[in-house]
């Protein structure tokens, strides 16, 4: 991934996060606030009904007093006995409900019979059981109650007082009801919504100021939840806040359940504009941090990339490149520390290479005065020898002179050998390439040696060939990898001066041909296994330190590389990789 594009992400990232978050925050700062006004307006109505409730029933209970007080009652009272006609009384309880503005009123005799009934006349004689319990009326103040009418039950505030009269009891039972008119009475408010469910058959009947919310199977579970365990629930979901509240009786039968709703209509839409608007700008800042990121990358990532491209340029060897310094800031001042840098490579590639070629001749000429010094004093000592014979024994001249010419050609070819072999160093000619078999040359090189190997007196030497097959041709010249064979070969029997295993193996990997060189011989250290490839170095008494200097030249002019492995006492290998 490019630096532009992990700036195009990470700004893009940014502002979408940060526009998520603010959304987040805000949608929740705003929830909250209609969770608190929703419970504060719900708060409110409820305690509004309260108030309403409890003014109502002090209404009714004022209503039935006035009703127990009456003159008409009191008379009721007295003239209750044996001779008691309940028929003139009949309509009596009508006409007090009028004069009180009373929904129900029943005139209930000592033995708990109705004598009057306002809301349902025909009940006539009706008993009334639950009156005749010895309970104090008059401190038992308004309850709820259902009240079985005509028309079918309704609900309705209630109480009950008494009127004595000697040893007899008179029961006014008297209240109003409480449906939808009640509710009407407490304020309105816009997006709240009540409903009383009664509780009287088995499924509530709703009645109040409707809603779709209040009518949905939503409120029809929170009502069930009521009726099976009566408490007071608040429940949320995304359409609306419905709290219920459970009514109950004298003798806590659940007899309705109020529901009020808030809406939060208003919330989703706000809820939903907030989103969109999130959308919106979510969408902007990724224009903007598109933008934004093109203009980064003119401003960092250019340079950066110019920066990046010189110093592939160093990697590849070109030590005297200079990166453009375009700014002051951090990347300016990085461009200039790298221009720094390469200035001090280039200076210390001069001084290595000044001081590589100084020690290089200086090695040359120590390497050429000990090689040409060895056959130097045995011609000096000959000629000297001659000179002598020369002038003390004249008769044996001849005989000192065969011998001592012998020794000086044979020096003087050993001299002639130290500087060709110099020669075909300083002269390496460039391969000529041609589809070569590696093991076809490896088998020739070992058969160049086998007569050497057989020869009488020479240490035993066994050579083992582990060719790979079908390693198909490789573009090498044959006659500079024969030579480099060769001088592998020459350097592992020198190795073994007391015999041992000659192995050469070849391999085919990763589109590279291997050949390996091994010998069981006394292994070197890791400091001699540093400075093999050192022209002019040898761990041999008598050598020019050639040999595998000549072979890396070999090797790198195929575009290959040779390794050595080895472990003192237990052998050397050399490792030769060529491209096919």
């Amino acid at each position: 991934m490019s630096f532009r594009t992990k700036v195009f992400l990470s700004i893009t990232a940014t502002v979408v996060l940060a526009v998520w978050i603010v959304a987040a925050v805000v949608s929740t700062l705003v929830s909250d606030s209609f969770e608190r006004r929703d419970a504060q307006r719900t708060a409110s109505l409820v305690s509004q009904f309260h108030r309403e409730f409890d003014r109502r029933s002090a209404d009714v209970a004022r209503r039935v007093e006035a009703v127990a007080d009456s003159d008409t009652v009191q008379r009721l009272a007295v003239n209750l006995g044996d001779q008691f006609d309940a028929a003139q009384y009949f309509a009596q309880a009508q006409t007090l409900a009028q004069e009180q503005s009373l929904d129900f009123l029943e005139l209930v005799g000592p033995d708990a019979a109705i004598i009057s009934s306002a809301e349902w006349p025909a009940r006539f004689g009706y008993k009334q059981d639950w009156l005749v319990q010895p309970v104090d009326w008059k401190t038992q103040g308004v309850f709820l109650k259902k009240e079985d009418l005509a028309d079918g039950p309704a609900l309705g505030l209630i109480t009950v007082r008494t009127v004595k009269s000697g040893d007899r009891t008179l029961y006014v039972v008297g209240g109003q009801r409480l449906d939808e008119k009640f509710l009407d009475t407490l304020p309105a408010t816009d997006g709240m919504y009540l409903q009383l469910h009664r509780n009287f058959w088995a499924s509530p009947s709703p009645e109040g100021r409707p809603s779709n919310s209040l009518g949905s199977r939503f409120a029809a579970d929170l009502v069930e939840d009521v009726r099976r365990q009566p408490r007071q629930i608040t429940r949320v979901s995304d359409a609306s806040t419905i709290t219920a509240i459970p009514l109950q009786g004298r003798d806590n039968q659940l007899l309705a359940i109020l529901l009020i709703e808030n809406s939060r209509a208003e919330l989703a839409s706000l809820k939903r504009y907030i989103q969109g608007t999130a959308t919106a700008v979510g969408v902007v800042g990724v224009l903007l941090g598109l933008l934004l990121s093109f203009w980064t990358a003119s401003r960092v990532t250019r340079p950066l990339r110019d920066l990046a491209s010189s110093v592939r340029e160093v990697a590849l060897g070109k030590w005297d490149t200079r990166a453009n310094v375009s700014s002051s800031d951090e990347v300016g001042q990085l461009a200039r520390d790298f221009n720094g840098m390469t200035q001090q490579l280039v200076e210390q590639r001069d001084r290595m290479i000044q001081a590589e070629r100084v020690a290089a001749w200086r090695e040359l000429a120590r390497r050429l005065a000990h090689e040409l010094k060895n056959p130097l004093f045995p011609l000096q000592i000959t000629i000297e020898n001659l000179q002598r014979s020369r002038d003390a024994s004249p008769e044996q001249f001849d005989e000192v002179f065969r011998e001592s010419t012998s020794t000086l050609l044979a020096e003087l070819g050993h001299l002639k050998t130290i500087i060709g072999r110099f020669s075909d160093f300083a002269k390496m000619p460039a391969p000529q390439l041609e589809p070569v078999d590696v093991n076809q040359v490896a088998r020739e090189v070992i058969q160049l040696f086998e007569a050497q190997l057989r020869a009488p007196g020479q240490p035993p030497v066994e050579t083992t060939l582990e060719l790979e097959e079908n390693l198909g041709k490789l573009p090498a010249d044959p006659e500079q990898l024969r030579r480099a064979l060769r001088n592998l070969v020459l350097n592992a029997l020198d190795a073994m001066p007391r015999g041992g295993t000659l192995t050469v193996r070849t391999s085919r990997r990763d589109g590279k041909v291997a050949v390996e060189i091994s010998d069981s011989g006394e292994g070197l250290t890791p400091e001699e296994c540093d400075r093999l490839f050192t022209p002019y170095y040898t761990t041999k008494q008598h050598g020019t330190g050639l040999g595998l200097a000549i072979v890396q030249s070999v090797v790198s002019d195929h575009g290959g590389t040779i390794a050595v492995r080895s472990t003192p006492g237990s052998g050397t290998t050399f490792r030769i990789e060529l491209k096919a």
